[in-house]
């Protein structure tokens, strides 16, 4: 029996870590705006998906958070080419991988990439590659208006920051929103679970007319989504995480 057990061990461990990685996907979220979808396999989570953006206006595009490989960025920057786009740059939301792993390859090919001093100092004492631009301000404008990028306070990490597509009415909350699908808040291992509730109430106070809203993970949705990580935030801090 207990050799059975390690075998079935053996093999689930095998056939989990040698699964295929979807390939990245990238579709059309609404006019100058396009989402792309990475995958990884993560220990304790299973196969994952990101979600990150690409702005676009007058022919000139932005990359809101890195896919999850060098690989997939790679292929990312591919995209953005083959449909005779400039690439203005990168902003990455915090530094976890699914947000900041192709930072390396856009810097090595000579691509701006931008992450706020928080999000830097974290890459640095993690061993990781920085972005080259460093942002210190809470609110900041990028790319000649076309984003807007404001830090709320501490969430699902202390150095999550979401991005505002004023012309697009859409919010970029990366892992600081959770999908209406997402029952709990998702990994909290660096969670600031007590100001998260305080920091949602800080973005629907300034972005009230949002009509779009990207999670991290999962599904579009609408503020919907932010009300609701607003509940799973405010569940979490009163049966303390």
């Amino acid at each position: 029996m207990y050799y059975l057990i390690i075998i079935t061990i053996l093999y689930s461990s095998y056939t989990a870590a040698n699964e295929i990685i979807p390939e990245l996907e990238i579709e059309p979220v609404t006019p100058g705006v396009f989402i792309h979808k990475s995958y990884s396999q993560i220990a304790g989570w299973g196969l994952v998906s990101a979600n990150g953006l690409i702005v676009v206006e007058d022919k000139k595009a932005f990359i809101i958070d890195t896919p999850w490989s060098s690989r997939d960025t790679e292929k990312l920057v591919d995209w953005i080419h083959s449909q005779k786009f400039t690439l203005l740059g990168s902003i990455s939301t915090h530094s976890h991988d699914d947000r900041a792993a192709g930072i390396k390859w856009l810097n090595e090919h000579g691509v701006s990439t931008y992450a706020t001093d928080l999000t830097n100092n974290l890459l640095e004492k993690a061993g990781k590659t920085q972005a080259t631009h460093s942002i210190k301000k809470n609110k900041f404008v990028l790319a000649d208006g076309l984003l807007e990028i404001f830090y709320p306070g501490g969430g699902h990490t202390i150095d999550n920051i979401v991005v505002w597509l004023p012309k697009s009415k859409l919010l970029f909350g990366g892992c600081f929103v959770r999908s209406l699908q997402s029952q709990s808040l998702g990994y909290t291992g660096e969670a600031q679970i007590e100001q998260w509730p305080h920091s949602v109430a800080a973005v629907l106070s300034r972005y009230p007319n949002v009509e779009i809203v990207v999670p991290g993970h999962g599904a579009i949705g609408n503020i919907e989504l932010l009300k609701h990580t607003k509940k799973l935030a405010n569940k979490a801090t009163k049966s303390g995480g």
